[in-house]
């Protein structure tokens, strides 16, 4: 589940990280009240108007921009809430900015020259330990270092059972190129830094940039963070920072039917039980020479209702030009799944136009071919697995 950066930062904060001081406005009458407030709070008078949506990138799209009187404070959020803001990391059409988070100015004259660094927490799955990966560049153009410099970004691997160690913190600090109290600053930050992660069940914190200031302080000024949806049991504080707004509807629809539902990009739908068997489809359906349209997992049962259901939420989606259904009986007998599909396809009517494609393997499945074949739809059946992918080729071709 992803979360907004100013949500990110209410974590951090939480766990003694330092961070820009912000306030969060949903209109520019507010966002004016805001930087009122944090001008009493922290004395700052320049102010950095932050789009709130999930996703990166979001200076390079017009959705960061530096105020430096209430009069531009009030002109840029209006300019920003209700904007689509497009990024690299958003789909061509963008996402609507509902909100923004008036920020402190944190890049104020001093001792010493202000940097920016980049760290992130995650876990390295080839691996089964948690990773700090961090590097001197920090910004805009990470992902240009990432790409083009990739020996300016370091990693430090970390043992769960025994935790982050002082001497991997220090070794972070000195990587960096710090000294003196801002040396000491960024060991105290990764320490709670990655508290945070832990603590909060995370699957990723990316602080870009983290900030020496010019009085060499270490503090975030951004939080990219993602919480574990399999944690958010025990997180209920943090499950309720959930926005939809901020996801795909068709998966939201879907999440709340309890369908296991992920949008992709292809033209075949996929219905299947099981996330293996789904994966093997999407497989198969690939190498048939197309692209599938979503994952779906339609679990252990496939009966009428929940057939339709599905049904209609693969068909949501304006690019599917055909449906695979693959389903293994091992739990639910082939022909109830049969039937299942045969009084969906009768009850939805008109609404389905493209071609179904159904193979169904297991307990009773030469019964489930057979009530398909005899049941009048326009319903193609398979047996073998590359069959059915046939099938789909030839519907599209």
């Amino acid at each position: 589940m992803n979360i907004h950066e100013y949500q990110g930062k209410e974590i951090l904060a939480s766990y003694g990280v330092r961070i820009q001081r912000g306030i969060v406005a949903n209109s520019p009458v507010e966002a004016v009240a805001a930087a009122k407030q944090l001008t009493t709070e922290t004395g700052t008078s320049w102010y950095v108007v932050k789009a709130q949506v999930h996703a990166g990138g979001r200076g390079k799209g017009g959705g960061v921009k530096l105020a430096k009187n209430l009069q531009q404070v009030e002109e840029i959020a209006e300019q920003i809430i209700g904007m689509q803001l497009i990024t690299p990391q958003t789909s061509a059409e963008g996402k609507k900015v509902h909100k923004v988070l008036i920020a402190e100015d944190v890049y104020y004259p001093g001792e010493s020259e202000t940097s920016e660094f980049y760290v992130s927490v995650l876990l390295n799955r080839a691996t089964g330990r948690n990773m700090i990966m961090y590097s001197t560049e920090g910004g805009m153009d990470i992902e240009e270092v990432a790409e083009h410099t990739p020996h300016l970004i370091f990693t430090e691997e970390v043992d769960p059972s025994v935790g982050l160690q002082g001497f991997q913190a220090r070794r972070i600090a000195f990587n960096l190129g710090l000294s003196g109290n801002a040396f000491k600053e960024m060991v105290k930050f990764i320490d709670s830094l990655y508290n945070a992660y832990i603590g909060s069940d995370a699957s990723m914190f990316e602080i870009n940039p983290v900030l020496k200031t010019s009085d060499n302080k270490i503090m975030a000024v951004d939080a990219k963070v993602n919480i574990d949806d399999n944690a958010l049991y025990r997180q209920q504080k943090y499950a309720d920072m959930r926005d939809i707004r901020e996801e795909n509807p068709i998966e939201v629809e879907a999440k709340e039917v309890g369908l296991n539902y992920v949008d992709l990009d292809g033209t075949v739908g996929c219905m299947v039980n099981g996330a293996g068997l789904a994966m093997a489809t999407m497989d198969l359906i690939k190498y048939a020479g197309f692209e599938p349209a979503n994952f779906l997992d339609v679990g252990g049962t496939a009966d009428a209702k929940r057939v339709e259901t599905a049904f209609r939420i693969i068909l949501k989606d304006p690019n599917v030009k055909a449906i695979l259904i693959n389903i293994f009986g091992g739990i639910v007998r082939c022909d109830r799944v049969a039937q299942g599909v045969v009084d969906a396809y009768k009850n939805m009517g008109d609404a389905i136009k493209v071609p179904i494609i159904v193979r169904l393997q297991g307990t009773n499945a030469a019964i489930a071919k057979e009530l398909i074949d005899n049941s009048g739809m326009p319903i193609l059946s398979a047996v073998e697995f590359q069959e059915a992918a046939d099938q789909v080729k030839a519907a599209l071709s």
